[in-house]
């Protein structure tokens, strides 16, 4: 199988921010071990269901090695927890699943077919909506899942993607250069001509935001319906094209480590990163590859 990240260069690594020597946010502690996302903590934290040393914790605590915490009513032991590493799964989302814990109508979830994590719980980087399959990140590591995921670093995410309609050369002018959306302008950052013939055509696509929808509504912004779409890269990782949907592969511990980097945390935040876990199951047959040879549009 080929290495996710292999035929792709590594960005320069953001350096990591000093210690606090006054301890971190309790929040942000919370979330990189795992238990929830920032804001989801946040809220734990205003409902009284954290409780610091005795007390009903605040907004603007700080944790520091030593304190004693109870999380809805269940004493925690973090110092206990720091040598678990840092986890991060490829998982090849299919159609028809949902990026949720559960789901009151009882569709499929992402989360029932991983492994259960030593610590915590996984935690997804960003979300495919029901139609859309392809690499989904998933982690152990809050902080990690909080940087990938958060706009302002502007992380690239590319996509193949099959349109129905007619395709011109001027509609792919205004793709790349931008259009205003009910929430906003957006724009590709690149669009690639990927095979395809007659009305249905595919195309691979790059830009560096996740809002909800965003690749759909571009193309529909032009009166094109997308008939189907599938992520195949997140950063500098891609869709290895041997994992089948519904599996998982483990990044090995040096690129973990490339990740941290990546977004600024030191590998030892939050423990090392860990050995590739026996559970995971990578496909034996190959992925179906979309398209031809791309031709690149800037």
């Amino acid at each position: 199988m080929r290495t996710p990240s292999q035929n792709r260069p590594h960005p320069d690594p953001k350096p990591a921010p000093p210690a606090d020597p006054a301890g971190e946010r309790l929040q942000k502690v919370l979330a990189r071990f795992g238990l929830g996302s920032r804001r989801e903590i946040e809220t734990w934290i205003r409902q009284g269901r954290v409780s610091l040393n005795g007390r009903y914790a605040q907004l603007g605590d700080r944790y520091q090695p030593g304190d004693r915490l109870i999380v809805n009513g269940r004493p925690l032991n973090l110092d206990a927890q720091q040598d678990e590493p840092v986890r991060v799964l490829l998982y090849h989302k299919p159609t028809g699943e949902l990026v949720t814990r559960r789901d009151p109508e009882g569709r499929p979830v992402i989360f029932t077919q991983l492994p259960r994590p030593a610590r915590g719980r996984w935690i997804a980087v960003g979300r495919l909506d029901i139609n859309t399959q392809g690499l989904l990140l998933v982690t152990n590591h809050g902080e990690l899942a909080n940087r990938l995921m958060h706009p302002s670093r502007e992380i690239e995410r590319e996509y193949a993607v099959r349109v129905l309609g007619p395709v011109d050369e001027r509609m792919l002018e205004r793709l790349t250069r931008g259009v205003e959306l009910e929430d906003g302008p957006a724009r590709f950052e690149t669009v690639q001509e990927a095979g395809g013939e007659g009305a249905n055509r595919w195309f691979h696509v790059t830009l560096r935001e996740g809002r909800n929808r965003i690749v759909r509504r571009l193309w529909e912004s032009q009166g094109i319906t997308v008939s189907r779409l599938i992520r195949v890269r997140f950063a500098h990782i891609d869709l290895p094209p041997r994992l089948r949907a519904r599996t998982f592969l483990e990044l090995p511990p040096e690129q973990v480590e490339q990740l941290l980097g990546f977004v600024g945390l030191a590998p030892a935040v939050g423990g090392s990163a860990g050995h590739p876990d026996r559970s995971a199951r990578p496909a034996k047959t190959a992925a179906r590859q979309p398209g031809g040879r791309p031709r690149t549009r800037r």
